[in-house]
């Protein structure tokens, strides 16, 4: 593993005041597209879709590309389509239980189709990838990480077969599941047909659950080794079979937490890079790619071979970026 590049998107002036839950891809031709939702504050009417566009190592103004419909909009996912197109899903809504899902489509990320509903009339929370990208596996069908917190916080995957998106559920039993809530999987595929989802819970452990059949049903989930705050967390296996994850590292549940009279919030700092040479079973750390105080969080990552690109949360002002070789 050898970091190779490291940098902030864009600097000052600010073109929002917050910003947060960037997403990226590396495109066939090249270019490197980053998206995340921006505004005055997350949840506020005016958060539309921001982009940027790296070509030749340089990163394009940022421009926002969705229309400003006075709702607030969230979480925008970015997925590679075979044909070298790009498809950018995200969420309309005032309240995370009233989202529902709008894609565009680009064929250079600059220029993008009208928004359209993904599911036309879905009452659910949203369908579709909820943070973290889809995955197309090796049957041809797309599987996006999902979940709704209408209630207790619980994942699904949406199956894509080319014509309709299929939910399937992953269960949460045993003992302590009604306190256990879990959101925003990330997938991978290791063995041929075999699908992995790691998640964010409230339980200070990133849990996961398994699949052996193309994700049409799934483990009841279990906690990891791996500490987590309930704050957003990402991986991608690259082409030598290296899993990296990306996550803050910290095994305390994210809630309000009493210091004198004042509400505070568990911490999303450090935010580090980790890996795994054994399908997920034990990881190592790389490096921290921030510390020290301030907010770094809810990191995505893709793989193109094996080289990583990673976008972040930095400080709710600005979107981090880096490259990373796993060879």
């Amino acid at each position: 593993m050898k970091l190779i590049k490291k940098e902030l998107i864009f600097g000052e002036p600010l073109p929002t005041p917050e910003c947060h839950a960037s997403t990226v891809i590396k495109m066939q031709n090249g270019s490197c597209v980053a998206a995340w939702f921006g505004g005055v504050q997350e949840s506020k009417n005016d958060v539309t879709i921001w982009s940027s566009v790296c070509e030749d190592g340089v990163w394009s103004t940022p421009r926002s590309i969705t229309p400003q419909w006075n709702i607030p909009q969230w979480n925008p996912v970015l997925f590679e389509n075979e044909d070298g197109t790009i498809t950018l899903y995200y969420k309309v809504g005032y309240k995370i239980v009233e989202w529902k899902t709008y894609f565009m489509t680009s064929c250079d990320g600059k220029t993008w189709s009208e928004p359209q509903e993904l599911i036309t009339g879905d009452e659910t929370g949203g369908r579709g990838p909820v943070k973290n990208k889809p995955i197309r596996i090796s049957n041809g069908k797309i599987l996006a990480p999902a979940s709704t917190e209408n209630g207790p916080w619980r994942c699904f995957i949406d199956i894509y077969d080319g014509e309709k998106w299929e939910k399937k559920l992953i269960p949460v039993t045993g003992e302590g599941a009604e306190e256990t809530n879990v959101i925003q999987p990330t997938l991978w595929e290791e063995p041929k047909g075999h699908i992995h989802a790691l998640m964010r819970s409230n339980q200070s452990r990133i849990y996961r659950s398994d699949s052996e059949d193309y994700g049409e049903t799934w483990s009841s989930i279990y906690p990891t080794e791996m500490p987590n705050n309930n704050s957003g967390i990402d991986c991608v296996m690259t082409e030598n079979k290296t899993l990296v994850l990306v996550c803050n590292p910290i095994a305390t549940e994210w809630g309000e937490l009493t210091a004198g009279t004042k509400t505070e919030w568990a911490s999303r700092s450090p935010l580090s890079v980790y890996y795994s040479q054994d399908n997920g079973a034990t990881f190592e750390k790389f490096m921290d790619l921030e510390t020290g105080a301030g907010e770094y969080s809810y990191p995505a990552i893709v793989a193109k071979g094996n080289r990583v690109y990673i976008t972040y949360t930095w400080r709710k002002k600005k979107v981090g970026y880096c490259e990373i070789d796993a060879e």
